[in-house]
């Protein structure tokens, strides 16, 4: 009774999380609000016993990912008027995904008896059950090779930003790392012998 409690807590919590998103007029609000949403989510998969799930949630997404964004969003000068004339437009397409969504939770949760999905409880886990190992050991079993796939994916297109987004400034005076590494003592340092002299 009482996880089925904290479920719905978290759960209302998550969705007004989500609306504060989305009707928030401070781009840094949406951003605290969505890091709100990411915690409830991995509090969620602590409940259903994905410890792992919830831990890379909140590591990931609310350690680096949203914290950069965050950065990105306070250092940047948006145009608010002009990002929410061009998002006016989506409202059409925006309503029809809400409705299929809300819809395909209606069917799953309470129309199951009219032919929706069926809600079968989870079988009983063992009491030495690790959800982390049964992850790692199926990622790199039977899906080592679309892991290892992704990863070159990754790989490239995080070259391909950096890429696209280095850029040679005027009066820039970058680094020759081959040559500082082949330079030697005797071009750098120079003894110059002088007569002493005394003052007067």
């Amino acid at each position: 009774m009482f996880p089925t409690i904290l479920f719905f807590t978290f759960a209302a919590t998550l969705i007004a999380a989500a609306l504060g998103v989305i009707l928030a007029r401070n781009p840094v609000y949406s951003a605290l609000l969505l890091v709100l949403c990411f915690f409830n989510s991995a509090v969620i998969w602590l409940l259903l016993d994905a410890e792992f799930l919830g831990i890379v949630l909140v590591l990931v997404y609310v350690g680096a990912v949203m914290v950069l964004f965050l950065f990105v969003v306070m250092m940047l000068d948006i145009n608010l008027a002009e990002l929410r004339k061009g998002l006016a437009s989506y409202w059409p397409l925006a309503v029809a995904i809400a409705g299929f969504v809300v819809f395909a939770m209606i069917n799953i949760i309470v129309v199951k008896h009219l032919g929706g999905m069926s809600m079968r409880t989870a079988p009983a886990l063992a009491a030495n059950y690790s959800n982390t190992r049964e992850l790692g050991t199926a990622l790199f079993t039977r899906y080592a090779y679309p892991a290892q796939i992704a990863a070159v994916i990754l790989l490239v297109a995080s070259v391909a930003a950096i890429v696209l987004t280095l850029r040679r400034r005027t009066g820039g005076k970058p680094q020759n790392i081959a040559q500082q590494v082949a330079v030697r003592a005797k071009d750098r340092v120079r003894i110059v012998k002088m007569a002493s002299e005394k003052r007067p």
